[in-house]
């Protein structure tokens, strides 16, 4: 038997799930900037994703996706940039500054 209690509280799930599609809140990950690499170099997220480049070099970097579709200003150490990963697909991406520093983000529906 299920009291009034559970019933009310299932019933509250359930218009939740209905209104929020069941799905968990967006998501955001972090890619460090050091020693002049990206670290994850390689990153799988889900799409809505939030990625956060944060430099923790003492020399400025430039994040620039190779497709043109991000773009961050000069981040001194200790700034950070962040862009919503909305589309699936494969963003590779680099340093605008140090050309050689090289990542990539592959966003799964």
């Amino acid at each position: 038997m299920i009291s009034r209690r559970s019933a009310t509280m299932m019933g509250a799930a359930v218009i939740a799930a209905a209104l929020f599609g069941g799905h968990a809140r967006a998501e955001t990950v972090t890619v460090a900037i050091a020693n002049f690499t990206f670290e994850p170099a390689e990153l799988t997220v889900a799409a809505g994703t939030t990625v956060t480049f944060r430099n923790d070099d003492d020399i400025p970097h430039l994040v620039v996706a190779s497709d043109g579709s991000f773009r961050s200003k000069a981040l001194d150490t200790g700034d950070s940039y962040s862009f919503n990963f909305t589309k699936a697909g494969e963003y590779g991406y680099f340093c605008a500054l140090h050309p050689h520093m090289v990542g990539k983000v592959v966003v799964k529906p």
